[in-house]
C-alpha cells in the first residue's frame, strides 16, 4: 500500500447517528438549563443597574423615586416591622387559598353530581366573581369584628371562582368513550367520580390553582388596604399604605417588593406541584423532542 492510500473509511450507521443527535440534544438541554436560570438574573441585575443610574444621575430625590440601595437598606432596617406584616399577608393569602379549594371543589362535586344544585348556586358564584371586593370589603368590616376575618372573606371571594369553574370544567370533561365503558361495567357514582372524572379535572384544577394564588394575594393585599384606611393595621399592604402617609418611601418600596416576592414564590410553589402531579402522564407536562 502506496503513503497516498488511505484506509477505506465505514459507512455511517444508524446508531452513529442517533448518537449525535442524542449528544446535541443533551447540550441544547443543558443551555436551555444555563439560561433559564441566567437569562432572568442578567435581566434583573441591569434593571437594578439602570434604576440606580437614572436615579443617581438625575438627582431624583428619595421621596419621589427612592434608588435600590435605599430600598435595600430599608428592607434590612425595618425587617422586625416588615417580617411580622409579611406574616400576615403570607398566613390571609394561604389560608384564603386552603379554603377556596376546599368550597370550590366540593361545590364543583356537587354541580357534576346534580344538576339541580349547578342550576341554583352557579349564578350566586357568578354574582361573587364579578362584584369587586373593594365594594364587599368595607360592607364586611361593618359586620364582622375581626379585621383579619373581614380580609379573609375579601381574599377567599376573589381566590374561590377559578377553582370552582376550572374544577367544574374539568370533571365534565372525561372521555365519553370511556364514561360509556363504565356504565357496561356498572361502575357506581362514587367509582365514576374516583377513577375517570377526578383524574380527567386534575389539570383543570391545578391551572385554576395556579390562577386562584394569586389572586388570593391580591384579594388579600385589596383587603388590608381598604381596612387599613379605617386604622386597623393588617399585613404589608398596611405597612405600604402607612409609609405612604409618612413619606417613607424606602418603606414604601420595600414592601411593594415583598408582595411581589410572595406572590412570584405562590406561582412557583403552585406550578410546582402541577409539574409534580402531571410530569409522567398528562400532555401538558410531557417533554417533547424538538
Amino acid at each position: 500500500m502506496s503513503i497516498t492510500e488511505h484506509a477505506p473509511i465505514p459507512p455511517q450507521t444508524d446508531t452513529d447517528v442517533v448518537d449525535v443527535e442524542e449528544a446535541a440534544r443533551a447540550r441544547q438541554d443543558k443551555i436551555n438549563g444555563i439560561a433559564k436560570w441566567t437569562l432572568p438574573s442578567l435581566m434583573m441585575a441591569l434593571t437594578l443597574l439602570a434604576w440606580h443610574l437614572y436615579v443617581t444621575l438625575n438627582n431624583i430625590p428619595h421621596y419621589v423615586l427612592p434608588g435600590p440601595l435605599l430600598v435595600g437598606q430599608s428592607i434590612i432596617e425595618d425587617w422586625g416591622l416588615l417580617w411580622p406584616a409579611m406574616q400576615t399577608t403570607g398566613r390571609l393569602t394561604l389560608l384564603a387559598l386552603l379554603f377556596a379549594i376546599i368550597g370550590g371543589v366540593a361545590l364543583a362535586v356537587a354541580f357534576t353530581q346534580s344538576k339541580w344544585a349547578e342550576m341554583s348556586f352557579f349564578p350566586y358564584a357568578v354574582i361573587l366573581q364579578v362584584t369587586p371586593v373593594v365594594a364587599i370589603a368595607p360592607l364586611l368590616q361593618i359586620y364582622v369584628d375581626s379585621a383579619f376575618v373581614a380580609a379573609l372573606l375579601c381574599a377567599w371571594i376573589v381566590a374561590f371562582f377559578p377553582i370552582l369553574s376550572n374544577t367544574t370544567i374539568g370533571l365534565k370533561s372525561a372521555d365519553h368513550n370511556l364514561q360509556d365503558l363504565f356504565t357496561i361495567y356498572g361502575a357506581s357514582r362514587w367509582q365514576r367520580l374516583r377513577y375517570l372524572s377526578a383524574p380527567s379535572a386534575l389539570p383543570y384544577f391545578l391551572a385554576g390553582l395556579r390562577i386562584a394564588g394569586g389572586l388570593a394575594l391580591i384579594g388579600a393585599v385589596v383587603a388590608e388596604f381598604v381596612i387599613g384606611r379605617a386604622g386597623t393595621g393588617l399585613g404589608l399592604a398596611s405597612t405600604l399604605l402607612e409609609a405612604s402617609y409618612r413619606f417613607n418611601f424606602g418603606r414604601l418600596y420595600a414592601a411593594l417588593i415583598l408582595i411581589s416576592l410572595m406572590g412570584v414564590m405562590i406561582f412557583a410553589a403552585t406550578s410546582l406541584i402541577s409539574h409534580l402531579l402531571l410530569r409522567k402522564w398528562h400532555e401538558s407536562a410531557l417533554k417533547r423532542d424538538t
